[in-house]
Parts: structure tokens; sequence; C-alpha cells
């Protein structure tokens, strides 16, 4: 039975389960420090990290100052404001499935408890509904504490769902905060921001003025010492069912009433549910899996995937698909996704290409006028392009010459006082102050994983295997094709 309540007031107590993790020495704990060096934490705010590692809160917190000194830049930590920070810390070793080690650290959370509390679970997916059974049962689950989850949620709609049924069967829907930490980028947020914001975008936003939407998400690194999990899931599953498909959302969602977590989430979820399932007789000609063989990036050698994981392996390291949102706004466009390791350059980004204008009275004189185009680039560098034509300086004698060139707006430049935050500064403050506008719901979640298994079903039904692509490049050749079938190329 759910227990219910509603957030009152913002978590005095974090605590952090898998807290010697990679993720919260990389991302966490630098994260939660820059909140506090900000002043952006209560004064009685404390966090409890814990893990199976069997470690003391002394030697707990020469490890974070560790990390905070390979992670955070010089300029940004100071010896009274790191000191501080670790004086917030505590740690107590658990295991959940162990009943005694369970008991000491649901005392350690009463002990420390002052009022609200956030559970981050920075651990493997399947402890998630097991923390939140020890949790309820020693009723630390009731009204004013909630739950952030990481991905992956689960492996398809059913491990999903059963996950889900595991939380929320001690956390209501309305606790449970799913992390997807693209949505904590500012340049994700600032996607809203330019569509919904500005007067000059949103007319045009539609399949009358575009023809075409491409979202890339490519990394240059290997699978990283990640193999075992990686070869578990895949690029479908690490990144298209998650980042990938809210990035999609957020572009092609219709104006929320307002900027609420009910809101925009509801519009998120009338895109997953339009998104035009990819049958299996249309699987060959819209979707390309791949696989990276021995390559170079960046000027240096890099092993296959097969090398790296150190046997022999069927899983895709890159996925490009063509897809439709069947919606009136969208009726006709075709949304080209594809994202994938040891690709020719890291970047994420959103490309919109206008329709050409319908005549061209440059056409006599021998001048091309090529598509407007909108650029969001998320990363390496956050920064918006919109292309445009412009005549090419010149006394045009032989007739006029036009050549396409960029508006471009660099946040970096714009704003060069602000200090570029990670992701989970954004994301924990939100879930301290129980704000989950950035956060996944449970029908979001579910409703991606059913159109992904679609697309795996179809492969498995179609033994369609991975093609192989040198690392360094942008996927196989039949990428290629994906796209200029239809008469588009990809942005490279």
């Amino acid at each position: 039975m759910s227990a219910s309540g509603s957030v009152s007031r913002p978590a005095s107590l974090l605590v952090i389960f898998g807290a010697t993790g990679d993720l919260a020495g990389r991302m966490l704990l630098p994260s939660l420090y820059g909140l506090h060096r900000d002043g952006l934490l209560a004064t009685d705010f404390r966090c409890l990290g814990t893990a199976r590692s069997d470690l003391d809160t002394g030697a707990f917190r020469d490890q974070v100052r560790q990390h905070l000194e390979k992670r955070v830049p010089v300029a940004d930590r100071d010896t009274d404001s790191v000191a501080r920070f670790l004086d917030r810390l505590e740690y107590q070793a658990a295991d959940v499935a162990d009943s005694q080690s369970a008991t000491a650290l649901t005392e350690r959370i009463k002990a420390l408890r002052t009022g609200d509390v956030l559970y981050h679970l920075s651990t493997a997916p399947r402890f998630y509904a097991p923390i939140c059974a020890v949790l309820g049962a020693a009723r630390l689950a009731g009204a004013g504490t909630r739950v952030m989850l990481e991905k992956p949620i689960g492996h398809d709609l059913a491990s999903a769902v059963a996950i889900n049924d595991g939380v929320t069967a001690t956390f209501d829907e309305s606790r449970v905060f799913r992390v997807d930490h693209y949505l904590g980028k500012e340049g994700v947020q600032n996607l809203l921001a330019l569509r919904f914001g500005n007067a000059l975008f949103e007319p045009l936003w539609n399949a009358r003025h575009i023809e075409q939407v491409q979202i890339t998400v490519a990394e240059t690194i290997g699978v990283e010492g990640r193999g075992d999990y990686y070869d578990h899931s895949g690029a479908s599953r690490d990144m298209l069912q998650n980042h990938l498909l809210q990035l999609v959302c957020l572009t092609a969602m219709e104006p929320p009433s307002q900027f609420d977590p009910s809101a925009v989430r509801n519009e998120k979820l009338k895109v997953l549910r339009s998104l035009r399932p990819i049958e299996v007789a249309d699987i060959p000609n819209n979707s390309v899996a791949g696989q990276y063989t021995a390559g170079a990036v960046d000027g240096v050698a890099v092993p296959g995937y097969r090398d790296e994981l150190g046997r022999a392996s069927n899983t895709e390291t890159y996925i490009a698909l063509r897809a439709h949102v069947d919606n009136w706004r969208w009726s006709g466009v075709p949304f080209y996704l594809r994202t994938g390791k040891r690709m020719a350059r890291r970047a994420t980004e959103i490309y919109l290409q206008f329709r050409a204008v319908p005549h061209s009275i440059f056409a006599n004189s021998g001048a091309a006028v090529e598509p407007n185009a909108l650029i969001i680039s998320l990363q390496p560098e956050e920064r918006i392009e919109l292309r445009l034509m412009h005549k090419t300086p010149g006394l045009d004698r032989n007739g006029l010459k036009l050549a396409q060139v960029a508006l471009d707006l660099e946040t970096s430049d714009a704003f060069k006082q602000a200090r570029r935050r990670l992701a989970y500064e954004r994301l924990y403050l939100d879930a301290i102050e129980g704000n989950g506008t950035l956060f996944v719901r449970r029908d979001e979640t579910e409703t991606a994983w059913q159109w992904i298994d679609g697309i795996l079903d179809g492969w498995q039904k179609l033994g369609i295997s991975p093609k192989s692509y040198p690392a360094g490049t942008f996927g196989p050749s039949s990428a290629v094709a994906l796209t200029e079938r239809h008469g588009h190329s990809w942005r490279e």
C-alpha cells in the first residue's frame, strides 16, 4: 500500500545510497559542494552517505576531499568552504540485504532526521525496491520524504513496470524523482526558454515551416570500464530510451499551460504517445544498428568494441532512427535520431532545418539559396546558431552571390560572469525543494520503453545484427542511406 504525503518543506537530510560509487565521486558530491559553497543549502542541512564499503565518517570525508580536489576547479574551492562542507557529511556502512546492517542504517537516519528527507538511490536498479521496502518498514518513507532514482529504470517495459511497482509500493508517485541528468543541463532548460519565452520561433515551430529535425548525441569515448553493463544495454537502452527521447519531447512538445511539474510532464507524455511505432516491416528502412571496430579518435588509435569487451558481442554501440511524431504540429516531419560511441566528435545537438523559400528570385544570377536552419548545441559547448542567407560582399559584376552565415549566441560569452554549473546541482536543488519539473514521471518512462521495445523486438525477429563502423567516424554507411533516400543528409 502506497504511503501518502505531500512535500511541505525543503529536505534537511540527504541520504545517498551508493555514496562511494563512481557517480557519487564524479558528479553527486561535487555538485552538492557547489550548492554548499554558494549558500544554497540550509544551515542545518546534513548528508548521510551509505554503501557496503567498510568506512567510518572520517575515512568517507577524506575520500570526498580527494574527489573535490580532482573534480572541482581550484578557483571554486577554498580550505574553509571545503572544511565546512565536509562537516555536513556522515557515513554509515550498510548492506540492506542484511537485517542487522539495515537496522543500524535506519536508526542512524532517525537520529539525524530533523525534518524532510531526500533519499538518492545511486545503486543498481535491482536494489531500488529492497531499499524502499527497508525504509518503509522502518517508518522512514511517509510524509516529508521523497526518493531519487538513477537510470536505467529497467531493461524493457516489463522490468520497468516491476521496478516502478516495487518503489511505489512504498513511495507514492508524487514523491518519486526519476533522474535523467540531461534535464539538469543549462542548454536543455534553455530549449524551453528559447521556444516558449520568445515570440520569434514558436509560430515557425511546426510542419508548415520545418522540413526535418535531427537530434544527435555523439560520444568519442568507448565503454570506459563499463563493459559488462553496456553489453547488457547497448546504445538503445543506455541513451535512446532516456536522453534522446527526452530531447525529442522538449523539441516537439506543445506549450504547457505553466512551468510546473504536472503541466510540463503532461505535454512530454503526449509526444511519447504520438511517436509512430516502427513496425517490423519498416525496421530495415527506418533503423540502423552499428558497432565500432578499431580506428582513431582525435588522432589516437583505439581498439574496437569487442577488443575492449574481451569477447564476441552482438550489442549495438550506435543506433540511428527515422521517427515520426504523428500529431497536428509535426505531421510529415521526419525526426532523425542517432547516438553512438567512438564517433568522430563529441556533440549533443538539435538541428532544425526550415523549408526552402517557395521561389528563389536569385536563380537567374546563379546564386544558390540554402534552407535556413536552427542549431541548438548542448555539448561540448552550449550555443545557439541561426543560419541565414547573406549577400557575399563585392561588386557582383558576374551576378549576385549568396552565402549562408550564422547568427551565433554562445552562452559562455553572453553570461561570462555566471559559473557553469554541473547538471546535478540543478537536480539536487529541485529535489531537495520538492520540485519535480525536471524529473521523469512513471508514465513517461514506461511509454518510452514500449516504443523502444517495438524496435528491439523487430531487430530480433528480422535477425538484424549491428553493422561495423570504424572508431572515429559517424557510424555505419547504412546510416547515410537512412537520410539520403528521403533527400536529406546528416549534419556532420
